[in-house]
């Protein structure tokens, strides 16, 4: 799906990286960024959301939290990031990007709060219930700070992925504000639900989840209640043409992730101002049985999207022709992609050695892929900047 994109959109990048990985530059099993890209995806994203009066943060868990796509982003005036995990907080920290939000999608485990409150200042915390809320609000007054925090919420109707859901009763949002503001060390600061937009396949179009409409009822609540200045994150689905559905809901956050790197479900149904930015690449290992096994480890197909004919261009010479496209079959999630299996039939075989590309909307951080970053794509000067871990730190390559 986004190699056709990637095909159409951004040849340069997919040229780059062949031509880097035949010269040696660039590891197999590798998610590869186009920072130049990146950097101008970022503008884009960062610009529109000013006009439109919204904070902008940086989601990097996609990417495996690269160091050198959050300077990219920090150029494309994107200072702040989100940490779906400590592992994003310790990696996008130590990038320079400052910690705007913490403890969403992941809770901070309780052992770890007064460390992340201490050293990572975040501008804002996500708490599910009152004892995680309590944990953040000690960890900040030990570190004689006062904590913004967001409730998460939850109402009847609401969607979630599974395993993602928990959040304090919306119907009970007053309260719940009260008594986070009850807490030393600990102010609320207002409210956020995932996912608030959700591409649908019958429509091919982004839309509105039933949790943004939980969000905006919980603002009137607290309105009414006599509370100002409420912040309402709305993550899920954020390219730039989408911010204003956001804005005119009420939101005031927004978390780019997907975006960034032009990859979010509609970047495949339309051209969108984000270019295709990612592309995951490896190298041909063997051949047997008609087909040509490829390294694996960092393949991701993600399950928003039906089943369909994967592809790869594969070859020595840096190429986007139709005729370096082969099928590819990917090992299941239940089992280890030690290697995917490439159509070896007809002319030009492949052969060890050979380069694969895929176009991929990855999640970097759960594969065991490294996560590369060229410069200087858009200038016709490749070159690589960083060769990484799924944690964001320099990885010891070629042994």
């Amino acid at each position: 799906m986004f190699l056709d994109v990637l095909r159409r959109r951004n040849p340069a990048f997919i040229e780059a990286a062949m031509a880097l990985h035949q010269q040696g530059n660039i590891p197999a099993n590798a998610y590869v960024l186009d920072l130049d890209a990146v950097e101008q995806n970022a503008r884009t994203l960062s610009s529109e959301a000013s006009r439109l009066g919204l904070k902008t943060f940086a989601m990097t868990k996609q990417v495996g939290r690269s160091s050198s796509f959050c300077h990219a982003v920090k150029r494309g005036g994107i200072d702040r990031a989100v940490a779906v995990d400590m592992a994003c907080a310790r990696a996008t920290h130590k990038a320079g990007l400052k910690l705007a939000h913490l403890g969403h999608l992941q809770q901070v485990a309780r052992h770890e709060a007064a460390a992340a409150a201490k050293a990572f200042e975040p501008d804002y915390w996500t708490v599910f219930n009152q004892t995680k809320a309590e944990e953040a609000a000690a960890g900040a007054n030990a570190a004689s700070r006062t904590q913004d925090l967001l409730a998460r919420i939850r109402a009847e109707g609401d969607t979630f992925y599974r395993g993602h859901e928990g959040g304090f009763d919306a119907a009970d949002i007053a309260a719940v504000a009260d008594r986070l503001d009850a807490l030393d060390g600990g102010r609320f600061a207002g409210i956020t639900t995932f996912p608030a937009l959700l591409f649908d396949h019958a429509t091919r179009k982004v839309v509105p989840t039933h949790n943004l409409a939980t969000l905006s009822k919980a603002a009137e609540t607290l309105a009414k209640a006599g509370r100002k200045d409420i912040e309402i994150n709305a993550p899920g689905t954020t390219s730039s043409v989408m911010l204003a559905a956001l804005a005119e809901a009420g939101a005031t956050q927004c978390e780019p992730g997907n975006g960034l790197h032009g990859t979010t479900a509609l970047h495949v149904m339309e051209d969108l101002p984000e270019l295709p930015a990612v592309l995951y690449l490896t190298e041909v290992s063997h051949l047997c049985g008609g087909k040509a096994y490829c390294f694996g480890g960092g393949f991701y197909i993600d399950p928003i999207f039906p089943d369909y004919d994967v592809k790869a261009i594969v070859g020595r010479e840096p190429t986007t022709a139709a005729v370096a496209l082969r099928s590819v079959e990917v090992p299941p999630p239940s089992a280890i992609d030690y290697y995917a299996m490439i159509d070896a039939g007809g002319p030009n075989a492949p052969k060890p050695g050979d380069t694969a590309v895929f176009g991929f909307r990855g999640q970097a951080f759960v594969t065991r892929a490294y996560v590369v970053g060229v410069s200087g794509i858009s200038k016709g000067a490749p070159k690589v900047e960083t060769i990484e871990n799924g944690f964001g730190e320099t990885a010891s390559w070629p042994v």
